[in-house]
């Protein structure tokens, strides 16, 4: 422990997890804080073990130490217990690394990847003595900006936010850091709207304060108008068009503690054209743009030799889409065998399914697989554009089954538009039948299926935004019912709280006036509020009717075509129009083809961003 740790051992023998909160773990850098011109913060506002396993934290912690201007530390959530001591010592919160209290720092830049994590991200800031409202901070209080995908409706947020990055942050993260160095070396001419002006020039950089929002009669936002020259009509996310010419994660610090991602993480490509319509990742993080092999095997070596992890983890949004899979698995197996390196695949697409990569990846010991059908009906598939069929899984089980696997497990969505009870009464039929065909195959029974349903909510940025979410009473009853149609013991059934799903979809698609309503379940306790042992629905409720706001309003109101949404200026590079045309393309359950392999659908990114597809298969 560094001599100018804030917290003392007894404190640290009195919480969970002590190791959260100590540093100095393998890879973490330490400069002398004083000789480099920004202190930059990475926030994650969730517990260490989330916030260490975020790729794109370790990518950003990477780029900005690279630079020699820029110390880049991190921070994250306390977990409750240590809130407690930091509250009564007195204690601010500090970076890991310099036990630096983050009130001294020039910048924190929060991740969000999670709508549920609003409500920390105002907790700790209050922890570290920075004022909440970003209007009430002076020249003396660090900027704060936030990324990730809820950065592609920023409105709930702008009361407490700087600035947000839009899109992949390798480039305009350099760019921030070199702006902020340059401000501070030249005496910080302006103030602090001074320096978010010159921001407010970069592509892909947002600043709220430099907009107005107008509102109709009815409550529906009108228009969001920049207020200076500086500020553009429309921003526009940052896209990497050469993944190879860019820092990867190749030395991420290793915990002293098991993480969620305690493993190596090889991302292989960035994007998805698959069109699945209630993505939200498929539509922020287009094109598809892969790695080459050659990139990709020197990023393992250097991994293991900068961690001594012994397991790759194959992360991108299907990483079973890699043009070169098949290669990259056998290629990996056989250059790491000696140092006992295993790799894993996440969940599969059931059409890309191949038993052969399964047993190659699996050659151990045969966990449980993993799919995910989304839908119970085959008309319910094609209204979200999932372009898979019961055959297709049906052939997959049958052969996972066949060579020796018997844990199956399925992901489902419950309140996706058109969806029926008979929809619902499928996913319980497709479950026993994938139950059933083990019995079939096998002439025993022995097969362990579980099946996880979400409740779907509505997402900005796809052709299901207009959608109104199913009120939660809706969900809850669907959710009955499902549960009264699996009698198999050999299917297991679990469900996500309707109450989280629905405050999720508040502020999915919420605009600037839900900042008051957030600032009040904050002050009443709101906090870790994707955690069910402390989400408090009554907390939330009780805070929308104080400030007269009624959450209906934003998640369950199906809103017009031509309606003003309050993610309009903050743009992915897709046209609205093309949304439009596959929010039609559900209601007529039609299929829309992957543009990688079809043809252009025009939707608008790769002319609008000037980027291609990249698909080394092809090429």
């Amino acid at each position: 422990m560094s001599s100018l740790d804030p917290v003392s051992p007894g404190i640290l023998s009195r919480v969970m997890k002590p190791a959260r909160y100590t540093g100095h773990e393998w890879n973490s850098v330490s400069k002398a804080p004083d000789e480099y011109v920004v202190n930059f913060v990475l926030a994650m506002p969730d517990v260490y073990e989330v916030g260490m396993s975020n790729l794109g934290l370790k990518i950003l912690y990477e780029v900005l130490n690279n630079r020699p201007d820029t110390f880049a530390e991190r921070v994250y959530a306390p977990w409750v217990d240590m809130e407690a001591e930091m509250r009564t010592a007195g204690i601010k919160l500090h970076t890991l690394e310099s036990k630096r209290p983050v009130d001294q720092c020039d910048i924190i830049g929060f991740s969000l990847q999670y709508e549920l994590s609003y409500s920390n991200v105002l907790n700790m800031l209050d922890l570290a003595g920075i004022r909440l409202l970003a209007a009430e901070r002076d020249e003396s209080q660090p900027l704060v900006v936030c990324g990730g995908p809820c950065a592609f409706n920023a409105e709930p947020m702008t009361d407490f936010v700087d600035f947000f990055i839009l899109g992949e942050a390798e480039e305009v993260i350099a760019e921030v850091a070199a702006a902020i160095a340059e401000w501070k070396q030249a005496g910080r001419p302006g103030g602090k709207t001074g320096i978010l002006k010159r921001l407010a020039g970069l592509q892909g950089i947002y600043v709220p304060r430099f907009y107005e929002v107008d509102y109709q009669a009815d409550g529906a936002v009108e228009a969001i108008k920049p207020l200076i020259p500086e500020a553009k009509a429309v921003i526009v996310k940052r896209v990497i068009q050469e993944l190879d010419q860019i820092t990867f994660a190749t030395k991420p610090i290793v915990p002293f503690i098991e993480i969620v991602h305690d493993r190596i993480m090889l991302e292989l490509f960035r994007g998805c054209t698959r069109g699945c319509r209630f993505c939200q990742a498929g539509v922020i993080y287009r094109p598809v743009r892969e790695r080459k092999l050659e990139t990709l095997f020197n990023h393992v070596q250097q991994l293991i030799d900068n961690t001594g992890y012994n397991e790759i983890s194959l992360v991108s949004l299907s990483s079973a889409d890699y043009s070169c899979l098949s290669h990259l698995i056998t290629e990996l197996i056989e250059r790491f065998k000696e140092q006992g390196v295993s790799v894993s695949l996440p969940s599969l697409r059931i059409d890309s399914f191949s038993i052969d990569l399964a047993k190659q990846v699996q050659q151990v010991r045969k966990s449980g697989l993993t799919f995910a059908p989304e839908a119970g009906t085959q008309r319910l598939r094609d209204v979200i554009n999932k372009g898979v069929t019961e055959e297709n899984l049906t052939e997959a089980v049958s052969a996972a089954f066949k060579s020796g696997w018997s844990t199956i497990k399925l992901y489902f969505m419950i309140g996706l538009p058109t969806e029926t009870d008979e929809d619902i009464a499928g996913i319980a039929a497709l479950a026993q039948r994938v139950a059933d065909l083990y019995k079939q195959l096998k002439g025993r029974k022995g097969a362990k299926v579980t099946v996880s349903v979400s409740s779907f909510v509505p997402k900005p940025h796809t052709a299901f935004e207009w959608f109104g979410q199913n009120p939660v009473e809706e969900l809850e009853r669907k959710q009955k019912l499902l549960r009264s149609l699996i009698k198999d013991r050999s299917i297991s059934l679990s469900w996500h709280d309707a109450r989280t799903s629905f405050l999720e979809g508040v502020f999915a698609r919420g605009d600037r006036r839900l900042g008051k309503v957030l600032l009040r379940a904050w002050q009443n306790g709101a906090k870790f509020d994707g955690w069910s042992e402390h989400f408090n629905y009554a907390v939330w409720m009780e805070a929308f009717a104080a400030e007269g706001i009624d959450p209906v309003f934003y998640a369950n109101r199906e809103r017009a075509l031509q309606e003003y949404l309050p993610w309009e200026h903050l743009s992915a590079g897709v046209d609205k129009s093309f949304l439009a045309r596959e929010w039609q393309a559900a209601k007529d359950a039609a299929f829309t083809p992957d543009c990688r392999h079809e043809n252009c659908m025009a939707c608008g990114v790769c002319q609008e961003l000037e980027v291609n597809v990249v698909d080394w298969g092809q090429a």
